[in-house]
């Protein structure tokens, strides 16, 4: 760069008409070179340098018309913005580099046919050739004839007719502190009744909720509820992928499953803590104060939010579009304090909070930009807003002597009034950043300043983004989901693992005993209180 931030903060109007001629066109000259490789900058890509895939922007990423996938209704309510003219640029700029001229079909790679992930069609399987020494043994027999309906006897003939083997961890106590392997064999017995019917016991089989199809619920499975819960945390606490898990209980337990056995305790987890989703969008529709928060989530090849909802006892992830829809069927009923930031879809609720957090660093990214204009507007509401958040703090610690003094509205009344009027004068302005500011402030005033009368409120939405950081840290390792179903999977399991911790309970023992009654066909013991 020809040019340093100091030299660009002194070029203004008056400046340049100041200049004279052969003073200007170098200068131009300079200003050319500096923005054709500030461009080649802006331009960089995972295609073209050697930038990560994860670092692509959402808009930049493959849209659902581009991959031949349907647009949500949700998608399609999103006012249109910079990822319209991130494609159409794109596009042209695909269009300018392409060849003129016919080209031959010989020319033409061949198209690569699509394969479906997982096991292909025709490969080898895969069985289990180890038996482990078991622990114990667990007898599973009929209690009622299904011929006559009477009730079979203790000491009526029986007899095995199949089984199967679970390992399962076992937590120590102070003797024998840690985790143990506890393998159990499944013996189901077949019961002959006095009227001569053969009474078979039959492992249980749960119906799922219609979200996680092709995911099967039953008491026949090699994985116990305690190592599916290690299982769990393996993948949503600790990040690793299959293949890493895999390796990880191999190494450490001497355990071998396959991807697939991981795969299908990941998505069986999820289904036994299904019912658990009403509950939370219940206390979250309850709630007096509520923090809501959204980041890029892709889906391939769609591109959807992860979205949190956080309460002070109660977390709920939502993967979906972004459009004003998911808010208001997350939100239905809701009538407490909303905080989030100034995406449009949260507006429209009368008690809402907005995040200075994000307000104050749009200040700041104006105070450090090249506009003269900007800097002055941005140290105006950054002055502001660091005014009134100490007037706040100081509401917070107990009313004055005088009432009206302890009104920060009415005590910083006249730098309001400066406030709002630099906002109207800057509603026109010619540079984006300090016109969208001013927009933003003028049509969200009220929400922006509703703390002043209520200062035991939040000022920023912090708690929301801790939330959402541990899995924008998987997202960027595991590039997302693949499926509507692995989507659904993530964030019921996501929920239930943050309730649980926020009520200061362990999610780990929580979820074994939700596996354990629920694979026996009992209802999901309700989540843990706080307190309790």
């Amino acid at each position: 760069m020809k040019l340093s931030p100091h030299d660009l903060r002194q070029l203004d109007d008056a400046y340049l008409r100041r200049l004279p001629e052969d003073a200007l066109r170098a200068l131009s000259l300079a200003l050319l070179e500096d923005l054709k490789e500030a461009r080649e900058r802006l331009q960089q890509n995972p295609s073209n340098s050697s930038r990560p895939p994860s670092s692509r922007a959402p808009w930049e990423r493959p849209t659902a018309a581009e991959t031949g996938e349907e647009e949500s209704e949700e998608d399609a309510a999103a006012p249109p913005g910079a990822s319209t003219a991130t494609a159409d640029a794109e596009k042209r700029s695909d269009d300018e580099a392409a060849p003129s001229g016919p080209v031959s079909n010989a020319a033409q790679p061949a198209e690569r046919p699509k394969r479906k992930p997982g096991k292909q069609p025709g490969a080898p399987g895969v069985g289990r050739t180890t038996v482990f020494m078991a622990q114990a043994t667990e007898v599973h027999r009929p209690a009622v004839c299904r011929g006559c309906g009477e009730p079979l006897a203790a000491q009526a003939p029986a007899k095995a007719y199949t089984g199967f083997q679970s390992l399962d961890l076992r937590w120590g106590d102070a003797a024998a502190p840690g985790v143990h392997l506890h393998v159990v064999d499944h013996r189901f017995l077949e019961v002959t009744c006095g009227c001569g019917h053969h009474t078979r016991e039959r492992p249980t089989q749960v119906a799922v909720e219609d979200t996680l199809e092709g995911v099967q619920l039953r008491e026949w499975r090699l994985v116990g509820p305690g190592l599916a819960t290690l299982i769990i945390a393996l993948s949503l606490r600790f990040r690793l992928s299959r293949r890493r898990i895999q390796e990880f209980l191999d190494d450490w337990l001497g355990v071998h499953l396959s991807i697939g056995t991981i795969h299908q305790t990941l998505h069986e987890s999820a289904a036994v803590v299904a019912p658990a989703e009403a509950t939370l969008l219940g206390d979250i529709q309850r709630s007096g104060l509520l923090h809501a928060d959204e980041t890029s989530w892709p889906q391939q090849p769609r591109r959807l939010w992860l979205w949190v909802f956080l309460t002070t006892t109660t977390t709920l992830f939502v993967i979906a579009g972004r459009g004003k829809a998911t808010v208001t069927r997350v939100l239905d009923g809701f009538g407490g304090w909303l905080m989030s930031d100034g995406w449009f879809s949260y507006r429209g609720y009368p008690q809402r909070l907005r995040c200075w957090a994000h307000l104050l660093r749009k200040a700041q990214g104006l105070i450090e930009g090249y506009d003269a204009d900007g800097r002055r507007f941005g140290r105006l509401v950054h002055t502001t807003l660091e005014t009134l958040m100490a007037a706040i703090y100081a509401a917070r610690e107990g009313p004055p002597p005088d009432a009206a003094a302890g009104d920060p509205a009415r005590t910083h009344a006249v730098a309001l009034a400066a406030l709002r009027q630099a906002c109207l004068d800057h509603l026109g302005h010619r540079h984006e950043k300090t016109k969208a500011l001013a927009v933003e402030f003028y049509t969200d005033w009220d929400a922006i300043f509703n703390v002043l009368q209520h200062p035991h409120l939040p000022l920023t939405n912090n708690d929301a983004e801790r939330a959402l950081r541990h899995w924008v840290i998987a997202r960027r390792l595991s590039h997302g989901t693949r499926t509507a179903v692995g989507s659904c999977v993530f964030t019921l399991l996501a929920s239930v693992i943050e309730t649980c911790r926020q009520r200061g309970h362990s999610p780990w023992e929580y979820l074994a005993t939700a596996i354990a009654d629920r694979r026996a066909g009992l209802p999901l013991p309700p989540l843990p209180q706080p307190g309790v």
